[in-house]
């Protein structure tokens, strides 16, 4: 598995496609966190989201030969998330997966950004969750709510959001800017946005263990 740390992401998936099953585990544990603060952004309670992730990886596994682009992976995964999300919620809208070549050069600049992300992951632990945090921005309308959570929440580029919404950049931009205004007081005397629906190192073991033993 070290060795296999060192690959690039293109490189694993090409491995997983050529039939090594146990590269996909890398991939489960980079994504875990960014779909399950997706999944918890559409009020989903974590039992539903662990389902809709374990959905989420094994549709990715399942057609990971027929995703052309690579380098757009983390795109097709998140897109495949939403899928889920409005599966489950009865949503009508389809969502083609439809890839283009395009520069994602732009760097994502979160309103709460600081430099020690791992050191606030290590500081968070098992802390609980504020239901006011939820609450609020469960009260945001679902297409500025998912923006944030995209942009802000996972670090995802105006690019890449715009991309896996199908709206365009500056769409992409009004909206965030709408929910920052929403939420930027409440949230930002509480946590950052990093520390919002974290997923905890044993949670994502479970989702791991359950994908893997699903593809298996």
């Amino acid at each position: 598995m070290t060795q296999n740390k060192i690959l690039s992401e293109i490189e694993i998936i090409d491995r997983v496609v050529n039939g090594d099953v146990a590269a996909f585990e890398i991939l489960i544990r980079r994504y875990n966190p960014y779909l399950y603060k997706i999944g918890r952004s559409y009020g989903y309670n974590h039992q539903d989201v662990e389902d809709l992730m374990q959905d989420a990886f094994v549709h990715s596994y399942e057609n990971l030969a027929t995703l052309k682009q690579r380098g757009f992976f983390k795109t097709w995964l998140v897109r495949i998330m939403l899928n889920e999300c409005y599966r489950k919620s009865h949503k009508t809208r389809s969502w083609k997966e439809v890839f283009v070549n395009y520069s994602l050069s732009e760097k994502s600049i979160p309103m709460f950004s600081q430099n020690s992300h791992s050191e606030t992951e290590n500081n968070i632990g098992n802390r609980e969750l504020s239901s006011i945090i939820e609450n609020a921005l469960k009260r945001v309308p679902i297409d500025y709510r998912i923006v944030f959570t995209l942009r802000e929440l996972n670090g995802m580029s105006v690019l890449e959001t715009a991309k896996v919404l199908q709206i365009s950049d500056s769409n992409v931009k009004v909206r965030l800017n709408r929910a920052k205004g929403m939420l930027r007081k409440e949230i930002e005397k509480m946590y950052a946005p990093h520390e919002i629906f974290q997923f905890n190192l044993i949670y994502c073991d479970s989702i791991v263990s359950k994908v893997m033993n699903q593809i298996r």
